[in-house]
């Protein structure tokens, strides 16, 4: 089997790829990875045994511009994106037996539309579920182009979702289509999802609650695609942690936090306001310490997997991976939301009681101390305890089993 896993965008989209990658070759599966041309994805990948097929600009630099992008150039950057998919999927996919589509939308409906160019089958994989159609909760508007305010039908909600989404891609998506023979898509949307989405989320974390009158959505929860990550905690951090109480961490990942230039002064203030020492991770934020006292240390690129079982709590932005991660190592969390699916994260970690939800994407040192005062409870220690223990680890294997069976079992009319 030789298998092409597409997606596009930061860390989080990546390194599920990484995982379902290595499961695959474990079946024996030939795999590629089509990715931003960012030099850590190309290391993360290459660490595996796994070529990189880069796609479009750094996404480092996109999502960390000075200026970032306005509501007027997202019709342009996902014509860019989609073009980019052709150029760079047509090619690397010839061969292949199968395609995954992860990331934004229009990536989405680029790479599947190539998939179905070559006669080879797609599936689409999301790793959280806001955008697929659920009624009993609205969907995300985008840029510029907010929902009525006096409607609240979710139904009606999901179609406006719909006619954005045709608004905002389709011209784009359909003169590529047209540029290798295909006819046009009607529903930028319904093509890109389909009617069986694997959803690459833990199900304790992430539950799917579509119903019957979702209409025409059978998805399919693997679990999250995380893999077990065997480094060793860089010698100067064990130090650090050895030398003291467990510390509280602070990381954004690739959040670059425009709404807080002052981030890391704001969280260490907070966190030494509850007695804690600190632990800053730098991420594409670029956090530094702000003095040289000893109760603060800061990372670069390390295993989370072995840290967060080591820290009093975990301060971050709520992307689906570090979520995920902390949960599974039963560290107590707050989640301070930037955009997209993080405050529906921040939403999850509070309601499992294993943390608490920061009211906005901007805090204050007031406002974060208070969310930590949730976090460092006891009660939410023995929370997060208990739902480490239901955390799954298998959703990778899940999903290259799946992929396994259909291609080598099942014949391909």
């Amino acid at each position: 089997m030789r298998a092409l896993l597409s997606t596009y965008g930061s860390r989080g989209d990546v390194e599920p790829m990484v995982a379902l990658a290595v499961r695959l070759r474990e079946h024996g599966a030939e795999v590629l990875v089509c990715a931003p041309p960012d030099e850590e994805f190309a290391a993360r990948l290459a660490g595996v045994g796994v070529p990189l097929v880069p796609v479009g600009r750094s996404a480092r630099e996109l999502t960390t511009a000075v200026t970032p992008p306005s509501s007027g150039d997202l019709p342009r950057r996902a014509a860019e994106l989609i073009a980019g998919q052709f150029d760079a999927i047509i090619p690397a996919a010839e061969g292949c037996d199968v395609l995954v589509a992860s990331g934004p939308m229009p990536a989405v409906a680029g790479a599947r539309s190539v998939a179905e160019h070559l006669g080879i089958r797609s599936v689409h994989a999301t790793f959280q579920q806001i955008t697929l159609p659920a009624l009993h909760r609205p969907p995300l508007p985008y840029q510029g182009r907010p929902f009525p305010p006096d409607v609240t039908d979710n139904r009606v909600l999901w179609e406006l979702d719909a006619e954005s989404i045709d608004a905002l891609f389709g011209a784009a998506l359909n003169a590529n289509r047209a540029s290798i023979g295909l006819p046009p898509v009607d529903h930028v949307r319904d093509y890109a999802i389909g009617d069986r989405p694997w959803l690459a989320t833990d199900p304790v974390l992430d539950p799917w609650r579509g119903t019957r009158k979702t209409p025409d959505l059978d998805v399919v929860q693997t679990g999250a695609w995380i893999l077990p990550d065997p480094r060793p905690l860089p010698p100067a951090l064990a130090a650090f942690l050895d030398a003291g109480t467990p510390p509280v961490y602070v990381g954004f990942g690739s959040m670059p936090m425009r709404g807080s230039p002052d981030a890391a002064q704001v969280a260490i203030e907070a966190v030494r306001a509850r007695g804690r020492r600190v632990l800053v991770a730098r991420g594409w934020a670029d956090l530094a310490l702000i003095d040289d006292l000893d109760d603060c240390f800061v990372v670069g690129e390390v295993n989370h997997q072995a840290l967060f079982g080591r820290v009093a709590a975990v301060v971050h932005h709520g992307g689906a991976g570090t979520t995920t991660t902390a949960a599974g190592a039963g560290a107590p969390q707050v989640v301070v939301p930037q955009s997209v699916d993080q405050p529906y994260w921040a939403g999850r970690v509070a309601e499992l009681g294993i943390g608490a939800a920061h009211d906005g994407p901007t805090p204050t040192a007031e406002s974060l101390s208070a969310a930590l005062s949730t976090a460092l409870a006891a009660e939410t220690r023995a929370r997060a305890t208990a739902v480490a223990g239901t955390i799954r680890t298998d959703g990778a294997t899940v999903a290259a089993q799946l992929l396994h069976d259909t291609i080598c079992l099942e014949p391909i009319a």
